[in-house]
């Protein structure tokens, strides 16, 4: 692995900026027990912000995609705000990468297809929380789990229509990596139709 405090300069970096988070993202995944953690920047529809921690679960051409509760602060607030920032900070590399973009629902088959590979105790768990809603107390909740794991036992579970699949499909991205003297690189790709522009930002 290169230096992961050398320069990055735009004549270096991949033309392909998936092609460049997939290198760094598999660079972060021998320093890091969780290179896949992100935080989710979202907006309600009054412009006001919230963040969270999610773990990403794919990426490619199509998009990066995480799996939520619809129903929780973030699923309405994306769903009426479909635009998101994502950041992932590495941090024994001194990398960040934030990536913007729209947000759109995974299909139900793709939805499908990961619950299904979810632990039991983590499907029931989709089931028993009304994510971001106020419950009043620990023990309500361990209740419910108690009864759903008596209803499912010894059974399949199928997926909540509630719950399922985030995709953010980049327009652009921004990879920061840390140098001497807080006078940090970045590199700035913005989507310009079918070709990325290629920028360096000031630290």
């Amino acid at each position: 692995m290169s230096d992961p405090r050398g320069p990055l300069d735009q004549s270096t970096v991949d033309p392909d900026p998936l092609v460049q988070f997939g290198r760094w993202f598999d660079q972060a995944a021998t320093a890091t027990d969780s290179p896949e953690a992100m935080a989710v920047a979202s907006a309600d529809h009054l412009g006001r912000p919230s963040v969270r921690m999610v773990l990403l679960k794919s990426f490619g051409e199509d998009g990066f995609v995480f799996f939520t509760n619809y129903d929780s602060c973030k699923g309405h607030q994306l769903a009426d705000n479909p635009h998101a920032s994502l950041l992932f900070y590495w941090e024994p590399l001194g990398r960040q990468v934030r990536i913007e973009g729209e947000v759109g629902r995974t299909s139900e088959a793709e939805s499908d297809a990961y619950f299904a590979t979810r632990p039991h105790a983590s499907q029931i768990g989709a089931h028993a929380s009304q994510q971001s809603r106020v419950i009043e107390s620990r023990e309500s909740l361990d209740r419910k789990v108690e009864a759903l794991e008596a209803r499912y036992a010894g059974r399949s579970v199928p997926r909540p229509s509630w719950w399922g699949g985030l995709r953010v499909t980049p327009g652009e991205f921004e990879f920061w990596q840390q140098r001497d003297n807080r006078l940090h690189d970045r590199i700035r790709y913005t989507s310009d139709g079918d070709v990325w522009r290629i920028t360096r930002l000031q630290p």
